[in-house]
C-alpha cells in the first residue's frame, strides 16, 4: 500500500509507539488513589525509568549503528534491549519505594514488568507486536479505571494493528497475539495486582 494510506499508517505507528503509550498510562496510573492529579509527577518519575531511559538507549544505539531503527524491527536485537529495560524499571521501582510513591504507580510498573519480561522471552523466537501489546493494555486498563465511556478507545487497537501490517512490520498473527497479550495478560495482571495491593 502506497500514497496517503501509508502516510496514515506511519503517523499511527509513531503516535502510538510503546514508549508514548506507556508514558501516558503511567501518568494517569495514580488516578485510582486520592491526591490525583497532584500525584501525577510520580507517574512521570516512573516513566523516566520505564520509557525515557530505554528510548534514549535505543536512539543512541541507532546512532551508533548497533540497532537498525527506533522501532527495533530486527527481533534479534530485542531481547538485550528488553532486559536492559527491565533493569531500568527495577531501579525505578526502588526509587518509587524510597520516595513512598502511590501504590497505584507501583502496581502499573509491576504489571508492565510482567509484560516486558514475557516479550523479552518471546522476542528471542517470534516478533510479537509491541505496539499492539502496549496499546491494547493501555486501552483495557483505561476502561477498567474510568468506566465504559472509554470503550471507544478500543477502536485504536485495530487501527494501530492495521498500521503495522501496512508498514510490513508484523504479520497478522503477530498483531493479533500482541493485542490479546496486552489486553488480557498485562491488563489482567494489573487488575489482579490492584485488587491485591490497593
Amino acid at each position: 500500500m502506497t500514497g496517503p494510506w501509508r502516510t496514515v499508517a506511519r503517523v499511527l505507528t509513531e503516535v502510538f509507539q510503546p514508549p508514548v503509550v506507556v508514558l501516558v498510562l503511567l501518568l494517569i496510573s495514580p488516578a485510582i488513589e486520592p491526591g490525583f492529579p497532584g500525584t501525577m509527577w510520580f507517574g512521570l518519575l516512573a516513566a523516566m525509568f520505564v520509557c525515557v531511559l530505554p528510548l534514549a538507549y535505543v536512539l543512541v544505539m541507532v546512532k551508533l549503528g548497533r540497532i537498525t531503527d527506533h522501532h527495533v524491527s530486527d527481533r534479534r536485537q530485542r531481547p538485550v534491549l528488553l532486559l536492559m529495560t527491565l533493569a531500568s524499571v527495577l531501579v525505578g521501582l526502588l526509587v518509587l519505594h524510597l520516595l513512598s510513591g502511590p501504590v497505584s504507580v507501583t502496581v502499573m510498573v509491576i504489571a508492565l514488568i510482567g509484560g516486558i519480561g514475557v516479550l523479552a522471552v518471546v522476542s528471542a523466537f517470534w516478533k510479537m507486536s509491541g505496539h499492539a501489546s502496549a496499546l491494547a493494555a493501555a486501552v483495557v486498563i483505561s476502561v477498567m479505571m474510568f468506566g465504559p465511556e472509554w470503550l471507544p478507545l478500543l477502536l485504536l487497537v485495530p487501527a494501530v494493528g492495521w498500521s503495522r501490517l501496512v508498514l510490513r512490520a508484523h504479520t497478522l498473527p503477530q498483531v493479533i497475539a500482541g493485542s490479546l497479550f496486552g489486553g488480557i495478560v498485562i491488563a489482567g495482571l494489573w487488575w489482579l495486582l490492584r485488587k491485591w495491593m490497593l
